[in-house]
């Protein structure tokens, strides 16, 4: 039987985060970022790992980009590190052209091989500088108005080839894993027994609301002055899981479902996709510790409409309603997060990280649910996983990747039945990542949250994600078998006909579309 359809004009590619891959982080003008201070404190909080050189996309982006060409990738979504082009972040600081002149290598690299660039502003490499310099997101004035100016940059410098534009990644993790549990850059909590600094009770919801307010401001600058002259899109991407009642004949466990969702994607979806205040439960629960929106920022709010929702899609769990009153530290909606239900049914099949498993009829469920309430298309911005033992096999073993296979399989399915049976409204996929790199999550305990779950580049290069295998000693890259059959998977769900697979290497083109920078 063939596989479920998807539209003609489907985007999929690969991606990937600036300082996850890019290494040279002392090169041609770039100054630190919040990661490059987090990584090198001492005692260690990424198992000794940094992104110092990380897989050398610096100096081997055109290696890298050979293979998106093999693999067939229609679109890459990349980021840019923030501080490689304004190295002290400000809006009175000084461009660094070095950094200009990177990204546009970067941007021309992918046009002469087809390939549409998709750029993400903002993923969690804050400018250490402004951190320094008044607190970084914790000053809601200042970063909206710093991140509003570097945007302007970027779109002057690359929206004339830059079509695709997302502000932020996931700033439910910068808020909660960055200010509540330390576990991320720059490590603040005040429950994280390594912390020194920081308030879990407070700080993680005024970074929400720096980070929703930038994006706004991102947006609203676009529509106004780019928008007419460079006829792009703009959108966020949020991660979340979705979320099924432990117990599903108890109403209170389908409540503490509903509220899980809305604490983890309505903290960020319902003031950037309609313009409203934060969803009712999260006001019950945090109270005044909970930042309000003046009339002037819903304002600018409203002219922030944006093209698309971006959504980072990797599981989902079951949620379990606590009887007791939540405490000031909780951020999960006063909810048990549990990967069995109460008949000890595992929510999917589990994978190479043990809070990850797969859930694709629930992805379904899952897009169904965001497209309906927030009534945006949606690009899946990341969507991936390491096969079980991964992180310990050799490299001849590794790329025999059957799991991941049958991971991109049933949730591409998922995708086509949302779009063809859902009437939801899907455009792309991108797949997570293009390649291994400095690590993507971990799973821990800490104390007073039970059942706290960790999003966490401070795994260092432990767990695997790539479709393409690194050798971190040599750098050396090897396709695994899922990187060469994603094309044949998408081809098959949108009527491509004995599609000849593309060579080794690049074969470029002629360069229509791309400019020369001397």
């Amino acid at each position: 039987m063939s596989p479920v359809q998807l539209p003609h004009d489907f985007e999929w590619g690969f991606a990937t985060a600036a300082y996850q891959i890019e290494g040279a982080v002392d090169d041609d003008g770039r100054e630190k970022s919040i990661w490059d201070t987090f990584c090198h404190l001492e005692p260690t909080r990424t198992k000794g790992a940094s992104g110092d050189i990380a897989c050398d996309h610096y100096h081997r982006f055109q290696e890298d980009f050979d293979l998106l060409s093999r693999y067939g990738a229609k679109a890459y979504r990349f980021s840019i590190s923030w501080s490689r082009i304004i190295p002290l972040g400000g809006r009175n600081d000084s461009i660094n052209e070095s950094g200009i002149e990177f990204y546009n290598r970067l941007i021309d690299s992918l046009l002469v091989r087809g390939i549409t660039p998709w750029v993400t502003l903002y993923h969690w490499d804050l400018p250490q500088a402004l951190h320094d310099r008044y607190g970084g997101w914790l000053d809601v004035e200042e970063s909206q108005l710093d991140f509003e100016r570097y945007a302007k940059v970027c779109y002057e410098r690359f929206g004339d080839r830059v079509k695709n534009w997302i502000t932020l990644n996931e700033p439910w993790i910068v808020s909660i894993f960055g200010y509540a549990t330390g576990g991320n850059a720059p490590g603040r909590s005040s429950i994280n027994p390594q912390s020194t600094e920081g308030n879990t009770a407070t700080e993680p919801w005024i970074v929400g609301k720096a980070l929703i307010m930038s994006h706004a401001r991102a947006v609203a600058l676009y529509n106004k002055d780019f928008r007419a002259i460079q006829h792009g899109k703009i959108g966020i991407s949020l991660n979340g899981d979705y979320y099924e009642p432990w117990d599903s004949q108890d109403e209170r466990d389908k409540l503490a479902a509903e509220r899980r969702m809305e604490f983890h994607i309505g903290w960020f979806a319902n003031p950037v996709c309609l313009a409203q205040d934060y969803p009712a439960c999260m006001r019950e629960q945090i109270g005044e510790r909970l930042p309000k929106f003046t009339n002037a920022e819903f304002d600018l709010l409203r002219k922030a409409n944006m093209d698309f929702y971006g959504m980072n899609y990797y599981t989902s769990q079951f949620a379990r309603h606590r009887d007791e009153y939540a405490p000031e530290v909780d951020f999960l909606g006063n909810v048990e997060e549990c990967q069995e239900d109460k008949q000890g049914v595992s929510v999917g099949e589990p994978s190479g990280v043990h809070w990850l498993r797969s859930t694709p009829s629930l992805f379904r469920k899952h897009l169904t649910r965001v497209y309906r309430k927030y009534g945006k298309p949606i690009y899946i911005t990341e969507n991936g996983c390491p096969c079980p033992g991964e992180e310990k096999m050799t490299c001849e073993d590794a790329v025999k990747d059957d799991y991941r296979i049958r991971y991109f399989q049933d949730h591409i399915d998922a995708v086509a039945l949302a779009c063809n049976e859902d009437g939801s409204d899907i455009k792309g996929y991108f797949a997570w990542s293009l390649m291994d790199n400095l690590g993507k999550f971990d799973l821990a305990t800490l104390a007073p949250l039970d059942e706290l779950r960790f999003l966490e580049w401070s795994d260092g290069y432990g767990v695997r994600f790539g479709v393409t295998f690194t050798d971190y000693d040599t750098l050396e890259r090897t396709p695994k078998k899922s990187a060469l059959q994603l094309k044949s998977m998408f081809d098959e769900r949108m009527g491509a006909v004995n599609t000849q697979s593309q060579t080794d290497g690049a074969e470029e083109s002629s360069g229509k579309g791309a400019r020369a920078h001397m």
